[in-house]
């Protein structure tokens, strides 16, 4: 585990773990979730009919159901259909690599003892989140990613703190590199990496596919309902949730879009079935929050400095280290930092992002003053709590119009 001194005459031990139990807890943990939040309240509405197979169009009102074997089982028909079918792992097209075997996000909880090492294929958040909980479990980890930074979405300062920390903690990274061929050698899997130094190979115990995710689309027979697709497969819908064919609505991980969240489906199911029924709501993808969960926790909302800047010709930003701020210093937890992206024009917050322990529980404040076009005005306005991480985003928002290492403690 990784050491974090809080302050000095506190002292930290070893904490022992077995694996195995904790894996086993966790998918006790999510059947159990399963069944009361999912399978147990659909079970409490009498008109709702759950058929266990698989489904494709037949036409545009019209779905034939099939059991896993392939056998039919019978045809459903509505006015009103809605596709969520989720997504599954993509696996890119590498030698051996089939052969040799590998593990996803989706079966790595099926896995009983701990890697000693492991490669991941894809720096993304997914590949982060994953590679140091087993590197804080004890795997040695590296991180293979093609591009040259990791968390593609987050602001370069983001990516560079975060990539910082996780060295410092153990984990390896081998950026502007693409897997090359995979095969097995004795007890080891050998993979060959090509970077800009050359060929390079690692020998490691398993290997962790995290290059992102496809829709579920494949099987659906989509243009017999008449819904069009993009490039991957996802479904095009408006922001009604409705698709390319009159009385259909998409939702979820199967949907084209820039998010894939677990409650962005969620309120995108509540918004498809609404005008399903006469509502006329619409999605607001512009100010839907998306999280990181490494630690510390990376958590953004709105456009980054680039895409503001790309869209309207120029943008004023300002950065926060946590390394100021009087709670993070009192926490042991100064690794970290706070950026606000705003419209010079009329100093209106178009993007926050948030690197910090508990960066999930405060990017709400930055989704508000998206959503309902606060300015830096009214973040400095509002009274935080002394001493806080959210005050962070108030100090973050102060550094626009003066310069915080002339500040005292809670100025206003």
């Amino acid at each position: 585990m990784p050491k974090h001194p809080r302050m000095e005459g506190v002292y930290e031990t070893n904490v022992n773990h077995n694996f195995s139990m904790i894996m086993n807890g966790l998918r006790s943990y999510v059947q159990e979730a399963r069944e009361s939040k999912y399978k147990d309240v659909i079970g409490n509405y009498k008109n709702v009919t759950i058929y266990e197979g698989l489904g494709n169009f037949v036409d545009w009102k019209t779905i034939e159901i099939s059991d896993l074997k392939g056998k039919k089982i019978g045809k459903v028909s509505g006015s009103n259909i809605l596709i969520a079918t989720g997504s599954h792992p993509s696996i890119p097209s590498i030698e051996g690599l089939a052969d040799t075997g590998f593990i996803t996000s989706d079966t790595l909880w099926d896995i009983g003892e701990l890697p000693p090492s492991v490669a991941i294929i894809g720096g993304g958040a997914i590949g982060l989140e994953i590679g140091q909980a087993l590197m804080h479990f004890g795997s040695n980890v590296t991180v293979i990613e093609a591009l040259d930074s990791l968390l593609p979405q987050t602001e370069p300062e983001i990516g560079s703190a975060i990539k910082s920390l996780l060295e410092k903690e153990g984990m390896k990274f081998h950026l502007r590199a693409r897997v090359n061929t995979v095969h097995k050698s004795e007890d080891k899997k050998t993979i060959e990496i090509i970077t800009h130094k050359g060929k390079e190979k690692l020998d490691v115990d398993e290997i962790i596919v995290a290059t992102g995710r496809l829709p579920n689309t494949g099987t659906l027979n989509l243009e017999a309902a008449g819904v069009k697709t993009d490039s991957r497969g996802q479904i095009l819908t408006k922001t009604s949730m409705k698709t390319t064919s009159p009385g259909i609505y998409g939702a979820g991980d199967c949907v084209s879009k820039r998010l894939f969240l677990e409650t962005l489906a969620a309120r995108e199911g509540v918004i498809a079935v609404s005008n399903m029924f006469g509502e006329d709501l619409t999605i607001d993808y512009d100010s839907s929050a998306w999280a990181v969960f490494t630690y510390p926790q990376v958590a953004g909302v709105g456009m980054t400095e680039n895409e503001f800047s790309r869209k309207s010709g120029s943008c004023s930003c300002r950065t926060f280290p946590l390394s100021n701020l009087t709670k993070a210093s009192i926490m042991g937890e100064k690794e970290g930092l706070i950026k606000i992206t705003v419209d010079p024009k009329d100093n209106r917050v178009v993007g926050m992002q948030i690197m910090a322990p508990n960066a999930t529980d405060i990017i709400t404040e930055g989704v508000y003053a998206v959503k309902n076009g606060y300015t830096i005005d009214d973040i400095i306005a509002t009274s935080h709590i002394f001493p806080s991480m959210s005050e962070g985003i108030k100090i973050a928002a102060q550094s626009f119009i003066r310069d915080i290492n002339k500040m005292s403690c809670c100025v206003e």
